[in-house]
């Protein structure tokens, strides 16, 4: 594993960039169930966690029994990731699923407030458009002010489908728009993140010349046939990608629960063949930077011609720099479930932030029990698009997603006048938790479609009445135990 840099802070007048930590999963998982542990997946051993994860899954099962209840409920994945992260802090902002396609993010608690403008969106291209096995799921959002966008693709299989890929991909890439001025469609964002089962194989090399490559770890005498790199000298679209090294072992296709690379026979209409499917490296992880301004001395006389769109969008990358740096692109060979191993990216993000300030200041009013109705103080710190959807829930620390709350209120109806910066709302006490433990408050933009303002965490006692009563358990949930002893921000 690489190391990353102590200190990528840079400073320009007033401002400072900062630098954040991404890990990136992508992985075919064959329909079948999760492991029962994917610590080494997310390295959570490492001695500094990320910032963000982003895990991209495809052939989750979605047959059509387990894709109703999965609708219902988390399915296995999701469930296992969000269960694995939020005793760690992290909470899942935003998913999308379509068909056997998954795409997670996860984010600290810290910076959730400062994640906006979430959207997530999908394109089906199995079966003439219609069937979603095959396709790609975004999340698109605003992180500090920087429009970012994660594009998680399943591509159409096969040797023979090289272009058919990329057709797909410039199809998705066509299709794809949110409800965003400063970046509608995908190639609008500052950086957008390809990855997936994108299906490209290595193409013209024989199954001893391959076989023998990545025995003697000479990935690199592969490299000039493999499509996907053979694509980009002449599609201009992918061009503008780039893409570490593969420095790793290709990632398709094993046998399962094995780490030997394909060696079934497969049947043909009229009898066996001994073909096996060649190594390829399948799964990858591509990024885009948007192409920086011209020169000064060109922007000048180009600026002329451009829109106003453009125009802010030069100044705007001269005065909030976003640079990306990958630390880690990889293969995790330890898990065999799949004919697919799982891929992983570790990127720094340094960027300078246009924004610190969270929109809304929240505070827990008083003692917080059961017995009596809870009083919440919040003000707006900026102007924003405020809703009468817009709502205020109640968190127990160590939370999994933004549906995970334990109560909420509406910010409008139940509002009452304090004065003209502070507003309150009441909680009633029958939505309190009789056991206690220790929360935090959120409130939530139906507009921004986020969590704009988180309070500090705060003690909800036992409700006195009940342990009088005998209907409280003396000690809290092993949860709450747990997290009211760590500090909730670090």
């Amino acid at each position: 594993m690489m190391e990353e840099n102590e200190d990528l802070s840079l400073t320009k007048g007033d401002y400072e960039e900062e630098s954040f930590r991404l890990h990136m999963v992508t992985w075919n998982v064959a329909t079948v169930d999760p492991p029962d542990d994917v610590s080494l997946l997310l390295h959570l051993n490492s001695p500094k966690g990320p910032d963000f994860y982003v895990i991209g899954l495809q052939e989750v099962c979605s047959q059509p029994l387990r894709f109703v209840s999965d609708i219902a409920f988390d399915d296995p994945w999701s469930h296992l990731f969000m269960s694995t992260l939020a005793p760690r802090k992290y909470v899942k902002v935003s998913s999308i699923r379509m068909q056997g396609l998954l795409l997670l993010f996860f984010s600290k608690l810290e910076h959730v407030p400062f994640i906006r403008d979430i959207q997530a969106t999908y394109t089906r291209t199995g079966i003439f458009g219609y069937w979603g096995n095959k396709g790609g799921v975004s999340i698109h959002l605003s992180l500090y002010g920087h429009m970012l966008c994660f594009l998680n693709c399943h591509l159409a299989a096969h040797m023979k489908y090289a272009t058919e890929r990329v057709d797909e991909f410039e199809y998705i890439m066509d299709t794809q728009t949110f409800d965003c001025k400063k970046a509608p469609r995908i190639l609008d964002h500052r950086l957008v993140f390809w990855f997936g089962d994108l299906n490209f194989r290595i193409q013209d090399h024989g199954m001893h010349f391959v076989r023998s490559c990545i025995n003697n770890q000479t990935y690199n005498l592969l490299w000039s046939k493999d499509q996907l790199i053979m694509m980009k000298k002449k599609e201009q679209v992918l061009q503008e990608f780039e893409e570490g090294p593969l420095d790793f072992q290709p990632t398709y296709k094993f046998d399962l629960n094995s780490d030997a690379y394909d060696s079934r026979h497969y049947r043909t209409w009229f009898a066996f063949n001994g073909k096996k499917r060649k190594p390829a490296w399948t799964d990858r992880v591509l990024w885009r930077l948007r192409p920086k301004a011209p020169p000064p001395d060109e922007q000048d006389e180009n600026k002329l011609g451009l829109d106003e769109k453009k125009v802010k969008q030069l100044e705007e990358d001269e005065e909030y720099p976003l640079k990306i740096r990958q630390d880690l692109y990889t293969s995790n060979m330890e898990y065999s479930i799949s004919d697919h191993k799982p891929v992983i990216s570790v990127f720094t993000l340094e960027l300078r932030k246009m924004y610190e300030t969270p929109l809304v200041h929240l505070q827990a009013e008083g003692d917080w029990s059961a017995d009596i109705d809870s009083i919440v103080l919040y003000s707006p710190l900026q102007p924003f698009p405020s809703s009468t959807w817009d709502w205020i829930g109640l968190f127990k620390v160590g939370f999994t997603s933004v549906s995970d709350y334990i109560t909420y209120t509406w910010v409008k109806d139940d509002e009452v006048a304090f004065n003209d910066e502070v507003m309150q709302v009441y909680v009633s006490k029958e939505e309190i938790p009789v056991q206690g433990g220790v929360c935090v408050l959120g409130y939530y933009s139906s507009t921004l479609r986020c969590i704009i303002g988180i309070s500090e965490p705060f003690k909800v006692h036992e409700s006195q009445v009940a342990i009088e009563e005998g209907l409280v358990p003396e000690r809290i949930n092993e949860l709450d135990k747990t997290v009211a002893n760590e500090d909730l921000w670090n």
